[in-house]
């Protein structure tokens, strides 16, 4: 059984210490996740355990044959939102595939919570299954503390006036759109995120030159314009704050150029092909509609850009995100 840790740890790394681990997918580490993860830490460290969040990859639905749902971060994102818990949060990510899928609630508890992780303390969520066909439910997992000698904690699902927080209440407010309540889910704005690679460089012959994002696996937001703020990654997964912008998410049907999602940094000039770019998207300036023309849509352009600098200005980084915006 394979434990894959791009930026996490691996079992390894643990050396037997024994360990308090929080289970979950935890996609997108919204605010009810990491009150999870922040009481799993407060435990562990009382304890004298090494505080651990187990996660997984890809999505469970992929081993059983369905596609996954949008993906709100991608791992090496989800890690470091994980790490910013608690400095002492270690992160180990199983690969979920077919085998470790058909293992029987008793398999998964024996081979990885106590042979690998060594765990005395288990936390986990209201609605937690888990082994084969999802077999396995709380008074199971409660029972198999018991058998071998970990304690099972449920933590739980805390939400607002708008229902619990979830990875699912997120994704619905991306798809319509609302900004804001995204951002009450998961307490900072939602990001899409790609390597910048050559375009058709037609933004640029408007005076607005775009940074084009390829292999973005985020959940988008429906088509339109945005007002972001943009970080970049380094070889490591490590972010920086590199400017404020505009992002288009779309097909671009005035020019008929297909689809793309490409940001216009404020006050950047220099060669960012090759690099990595987050965008959190803070603001929704308009949707995406087709012009009568290229100088209507050119003088549309510069509107958006005066609206995305207007609804920026005093933008402040989180105070947890080291040099980057969020």
């Amino acid at each position: 059984m394979e434990s894959m840790s791009p930026f996490g740890i691996s079992v390894e790394d643990l050396a037997g210490r024994p360990t308090l681990v929080a289970i979950g997918n935890f996609d997108g580490v919204h605010l009810g996740h990491r009150a999870v993860l922040s009481q799993a830490v407060h435990d562990a460290l009382a304890q004298g355990l090494a505080p651990v969040a187990l996660t997984f990859e890809p999505h469970p639905t992929v081993a059983v044959g369905r596609p996954p749902p949008a993906c709100l971060t991608p791992v090496e994102r989800k890690i470091e939102l994980i790490r910013r818990v608690h400095p002492d949060m270690r992160v180990v990510v199983q690969h979920f595939d077919a085998q470790f899928a058909s293992l029987s609630p008793e398999q998964f508890v024996r081979t990885m919570l106590v042979d690998q992780l060594h765990a005395r303390g288990v936390r986990v969520g209201e609605n937690f299954r888990f082994g084969s066909r999802r077999s396995g439910d709380l008074s199971t997992l409660f029972d198999m503390g018991r058998r071998f000698g970990f304690e099972a904690q449920i933590e739980p699902l805390l939400g607002d006036d708008h229902g619990r927080y979830s990875s699912t209440r997120a994704r619905e407010c991306i798809a319509r759109g609302d900004l804001g309540a995204v951002r009450r889910v998961l307490g900072r704005p939602h990001a899409v995120s790609g390597q910048v690679v050559e375009g058709q460089r037609r933004a640029r012959t408007l005076g607005f030159p775009t940074a084009n994002l390829s292999w973005v696996h985020e959940a988008l937001p429906p088509h339109g314009v945005y007002a972001v703020a943009v970080d970049r990654l380094d070889s490591q997964g490590r972010a920086a704050r590199l400017s404020t912008g505009v992002c288009n998410i779309g097909v671009r049907p005035t020019v008929d150029a297909g689809f793309a999602v490409e940001v216009h940094l404020f006050d950047v000039d220099e060669d960012l092909y090759g690099s990595r770019l987050r965008a959190h998207l803070i603001h929704r300036i308009r949707s995406e509609r087709k012009f009568p023309d290229i100088e209507a849509l050119q003088a549309q352009i510069a509107d958006d850009v005066a609206q995305a600098r207007q609804s920026l200005v005093g933008l402040s980084p989180a105070r947890d995100a080291d040099d980057a915006w969020f």
